[in-house]
C-alpha cells in the first residue's frame, strides 16, 4: 500500500517547499482561494477519469480512513435497517482493515472477513469492501461480485490503486458504487506513513451523503467562471452531530501536488509509468521463473507473490545483506515494484534469489528477457476508455510550462505570504521553515512504514522524544501520534472514554454534554463514537453557561460520559 516515487522537482520546489502554497487556509472564502480551488478540482476530474466514477471529493486524510467512511457511507444508505453487516475481502491491506474494526464497532456494525471467491452474500449485508489489486497482488475480476452483490442490495466499494487503473478497467465500469484509495503513488513520498492524500468517488445519487468537502463550479457577480466549496450541507460546519462525516479538513497540499503530477505527466506519461512498473515486474517474474520459482498470481499489475518453501530464511538474509526489504508471510514473499524500481534492481534481486540456489546471475539473461516481454493482465481486465482528457492535463508537460502554470494558480490566492488571514479557528498555526525543510530529506521522506523496526530508530526517537514534550506540555501520561487532524483525534479521545467506560461494566455510560458554541465537528466526532448528545447553553460571546451545564450534568449523571469542551473556546 506504499510505494516509491519520483516527486518532479518543478512540483516540490514550487508547491511542497513554497509557503504560497503551503500557507494557505481552508477556501471558506472564495474569492481569495481561486487557485488553490481549480488545483482541488484537478484533483477531482483525476480521480473520476481514473476511477470511472461521476463525482469525487476534494480528498481524505489517508485509505483506510477513506475506506471507514464508505463503510458508514454504505450504512447510512441501506434500504433493510436490520441489515449490520459488512463483507471485507481478507485481501484488503490490515492496516484498513484495522481502522474498519475499529469504527464498525460504535455503529454496531459486524464486520464478515473473508474470500469473496466463496462468501455466501445474505440479506443482513449492507456492504462490502474489495481490494483492487488484491493485497497479495493478484488482479480478480470482480464483475460477477458486484452483480451478486447488488442483486441483494448490497453497495460494494472498491479500494483501488490509482496507478493500476492507467491499465486497469476501472471499477466504476464493472458495478462499483464506492471507490477510494491513496494518491500517494503520483508523487507524494512515503514519509514512514503519511500524511498522504486519500481519494472517495462514488455516483451522481449518492452525492449527498459523501464526506468531505467538494470542490463545484459556478459564476462570479460578472457572469464569469469561478469556484467554490459546493454541498456544504453535508458537512459538520453546519449539520453538526447528523453531518455525513466528522470530516472537516482535507490533505489540500497533497491532494494539489497528486493532481499536478498528472497535469505533469498528462495521460501518456501516467501510462509509460505504470507500463514500466508492470514491465519491470513481469521481467522479474520471467527470470525468477528461470532459477525454478513460480510465481503464484496469474494476473497482477506490480506484485509478485512466490511461496519459496524453506527457502525463506536464506533469501531474507541475502535480501538484507544486498538492502532490499522484501513482505514475508510464513514462507510466501511478495515483491512490489514502483516507480523508483530499476532494471539493476532487476538483476540484484535475481542475483541473491540464485546465490541461495547456487546458481550464477549470469545463467540467466536478463536484458534478454526484456524482449519477450508480454502483459500477465487478461483483456477482459484491460482499460479501455480514455482518461485525462481535459486540457488542463494536456499542456504542461515542459517544466517552465509548469512552473508557469502552477505561479498562475498560487497568485490568485491569499496566503501568509501576503497577510495574516483573519479566519483561522482551529488552523491559527504556520509551520515553520525548519519544520518543513526536513520533510524532504530523502532520509524521512523514503522511508517505507513497513520498514523492519532495526531500520528505523530515527524516527522512533523522533516520536518519543514529541511523545515525551508533549506529554510534558499537556500534564499526561502518555500521547498517541496517529490521529493526523484535529477530527481524527477528538474521536480517538472519545473513542478512549468510551473503552475506559465499558472496561468498568458501564456500557450505558454514552451522554456526550457538548456546549452550544462548539465546533461542528465535536458533535459529528460524539456521534460516530456511538454516543448521545445533549447541548449546554453559552452566552453571547459563547462561554459555557455553568449552571446550565450543571443542571444537564445532574440530569444525564446515571449515563454521563464525558463533558467535550473547546479551549479557548472557538
Amino acid at each position: 500500500g506504499y510505494y516509491g516515487v519520483i516527486l518532479p522537482g518543478v512540483i516540490q520546489r514550487n508547491i511542497l517547499e513554497n509557503p504560497g502554497w503551503y500557507t494557505q487556509y481552508t477556501p471558506y472564502q472564495a474569492e481569495i482561494a481561486q487557485g488553490r480551488l481549480q488545483a482541488l478540482l484537478n484533483f477531482q476530474t483525476m480521480v473520476l477519469d481514473l476511477t470511472g466514477m461521476q463525482i469525487a471529493n476534494a480528498s481524505l486524510l489517508d485509505e483506510g480512513t477513506a475506506a471507514a467512511e464508505a463503510m458508514f457511507m454504505q450504512y447510512s444508505l441501506r434500504k433493510n435497517a436490520n441489515a449490520k453487516t459488512f463483507f471485507v475481502s481478507e485481501e484488503v491491506f490490515p492496516q484498513t482493515i484495522d481502522i474498519l474494526k475499529t469504527r464498525s464497532q460504535p455503529y454496531g456494525i459486524d464486520l464478515l472477513i473473508g474470500d469473496h471467491r466463496t462468501v455466501e452474500l445474505t440479506d443482513d449485508m449492507f456492504g462490502a469492501i474489495v481490494q483492487y489489486p488484491a493485497g497479495n497482488g493478484e488482479v480478480f475480476d470482480y464483475s460477477d461480485f458486484a452483480n451478486k452483490a447488488h442483486d441483494k442490495n448490497i453497495k460494494l466499494t472498491v479500494a483501488a490503486d490509482i496507478m493500476s487503473l492507467a491499465l486497469l478497467t476501472p471499477p466504476g465500469e464493472w458495478g462499483a458504487d464506492i471507490v477510494v484509495g491513496t494518491t500517494q503513488r503520483f508523487g507524494i513520498p512515503m514519509g514512514f506513513g503519511g500524511p498522504h492524500a486519500a481519494y472517495f468517488a462514488t455516483k451522481e445519487e449518492y452525492k449527498r451523503s459523501m464526506p468531505g468537502r467538494i470542490i463545484g463550479v459556478t459564476i462570479d457577480a460578472q457572469g464569469d467562471y469561478a469556484l467554490r466549496m459546493a454541498l456544504q450541507t453535508r458537512e459538520q460546519h453546519i449539520r453538526r452531530d447528523k453531518a455525513t462525516s466528522n470530516i472537516c479538513t482535507a490533505q489540500a497540499l497533497l491532494a494539489i501536488m497528486a493532481g499536478m503530477y498528472a497535469a505533469y505527466h498528462g495521460p501518456k506519461g501516467i501510462k509509460l509509468i505504470a507500463e514500466r512498473i508492470h514491465g519491470l515486474a513481469v521481467l522479474l517474474a520471467n527470470s525468477l521463473k528461470e532459477l525454478g520459482y513460480q510465481q503464484e498470481n496469474e494476473a497482477y499489475f506490480d506484485t509478485l507473490r512466490f511461496n519459496v518453501g524453506e527457502l525463506v530464511n536464506p533469501i531474507h538474509g541475502e535480501a538484507l545483506n544486498n538492502e532490499v526489504n522484501l513482505n514475508y508471510n510464513g514462507q510466501t514473499i511478495t515483491i512490489s515494484i514502483d516507480e523508483t524500481t530499476s532494471v539493476e534492481d532487476v538483476k540484484t534481486i535475481v542475483r541473491f534469489f540464485g546465490k541461495v540456489k547456487a546458481v550464477n546471475q549470469n545463467d540467466i539473461d536478463v536484458d534478454g528477457l526484456k524482449s519477450e516481454l508480454e502483459t500477465t493482465i487478461p483483456s477482459s481486465l484491460q482499460r479501455a476508455s480514455a482518461y485525462l482528457t481535459h486540457p488542463i492535463f494536456n499542456s504542461h508537460h515542459s517544466e517552465h510550462e509548469m512552473l508557469r502554470y502552477i505561479k498562475s494558480l498560487e497568485a490568485k490566492d491569499l496566503s501568509l505570504c501576503h497577510s495574516m488571514i483573519a479566519l483561522g479557528s482551529c488552523t491559527m498555526k504556520l509551520n515553520a521553515t525548519t519544520e518543513m525543510i526536513p520533510v524532504t530529506w530523502a532520509e524521512f521522506s523514503n522511508l517505507h512504514p513497513f520498514a523492519p523496526i532495526d531500520q528505523t530508530g530515527g524516527y522512533m526517537q523522533i516520536m518519543d522524544e514529541l511523545n515525551r514534550w508533549l506529554s510534558e506540555i499537556t500534564g499526561f501520561a502518555a500521547m498517541s501520534l496517529q490521529p493526523n487532524a484535529g477530527a481524527q483525534g477528538e474521536y480517538a479521545g472519545l473513542m478512549v472514554i468510551r473503552a475506559y467506560h465499558q472496561d468498568r461494566g458501564d456500557f450505558h455510560r454514552n451522554v456526550a454534554l457538548i456546549p452550544s458554541s462548539a465546533h461542528g465537528t465535536n458533535p459529528a466526532s460524539a456521534a460516530m463514537a456511538g454516543m448521545k448528545i445533549v447541548i449546554t447553553k453559552c452566552d453571547e460571546k459563547g462561554n459555557i453557561d455553568v449552571e446550565d451545564l450543571r443542571e444537564k450534568a445532574q440530569q444525564y449523571a446515571d449515563n454521563l460520559s464525558c463533558l467535550m469542551v473547546t479551549y479557548p473556546s472557538t
